[in-house]
């Protein structure tokens, strides 16, 4: 097939690479525009155009689809039989979506109709589901409501962080996107169940903030939802520590204070929860700093027993 290719983040690429080597030809790759990023706040241009540029593929990048008239006379050029959606970005309008000879498809790390939105990895684990999945649907221009192609259903792993899980969904995705695209003239389009649907929104930075009083099972998907971004935090004497990894424990013999650490263990030290619960943590970073072991962190910051976060 010839495909216009709309994504932009590192977890579209897997689909990008495997149609690649299915044999179909990516005429053109829309993706965002370049951000600034780190510390220096230096333009990064997103990962799926680095990966068009390295294999000699066309690129557009407009700042808001549309607007931009450019991509109508670009498709209009090309002619594709299909457009393919993974992690792009914007609300895609009807003018596109319906041009090609197929209506465009989208790669979706949820399975719908469940975790419709920006951050469906994320609020799996958030929620403590232990299934998630992969989505391919038809677009339309509501926000991920199309008829539904295929899924492929996974376990979550009870210490599976966000950004594992969405690398992996990535890699299956981009095997059920091939398989789809295969049958698409004789795959049954399902319409999705309105009332089992739920929402997913995009996650921001202050709501990583890490409140103790809620059990450690709950303070462990936080961590983990919220890695690698935006990061699960708490404050150290003032301080924002990010928390990376770690364990809740069972129920220590008297219920801790939330927030005050009860034990220095050599793996890291050990916070009250809520429910009578605790959480040891295993890997953080200062703000501004690199990740590392929370026991190599005790060696260089003197924390007691009785001390507080939050």
């Amino acid at each position: 097939m010839r495909i216009v290719f709309f994504g932009s983040p590192g977890a579209a690429l897997p689909s990008l690479e495997r149609l690649l080597e299915a044999g179909h030809t990516i005429e053109l790759v829309i993706t965002q525009p370049d951000k600034p990023a780190g510390r220096g706040k230096e333009s990064a241009s997103p990962p799926v155009k680095e990966a068009a540029l390295r294999r000699g593929i066309p690129i557009l990048q407009p700042e808001k689809i549309r607007k931009d008239e450019s991509i109508f006379t670009a498709l209009e050029k090309i002619g594709p039989d299909i457009i393919v959606v993974v992690a792009y970005g914007q609300i895609i309008p009807s003018a596109i979506i319906d041009r090609p000879r197929y209506k465009a498809v989208n790669v979706h790390f949820s399975l719908l109709p469940k975790y419709r939105g920006a951050a469906p990895v994320q609020w799996a684990i958030l929620n403590g589901e232990e299934k998630t999945g992969v989505t391919i649907f038809e677009l339309n221009e509501k926000m991920d409501e199309g008829e539904i192609l295929s899924q492929v259903e996974t376990t979550i792993g009870k210490k599976e962080k966000a950004g594992q899980l969405e690398e992996r969904l990535s890699r299956l995705g981009a095997d059920l996107l091939v398989k789809t695209l295969e049958r698409i003239d004789e795959v049954s389009r399902l319409p999705q169940n309105q009332a089992l649907a739920t929402l997913a929104p995009r996650l921001h930075k202050d709501q990583g903030r890490i409140v103790w009083a809620n059990d450690a099972f709950s303070v462990d998907r936080m961590v983990r939802a919220f890695s690698p971004w935006p990061g699960a935090f708490t404050f150290l004497r003032g301080q924002r520590i990010i928390i990376h990894g770690g364990a809740p424990l069972t129920v220590p013999p008297s219920p801790p204070d939330p927030g005050r650490i009860i034990e220095i263990r050599k793996e890291g030290p050990v916070v009250g929860c809520g429910g009578g619960s605790a959480y040891l943590i295993e890997r953080l970073q200062r703000e501004n700093r690199k990740e590392m072991a929370a026991a190599d962190f005790l060696r260089g910051t003197k924390l007691e027993t009785g001390d507080f976060l939050g």
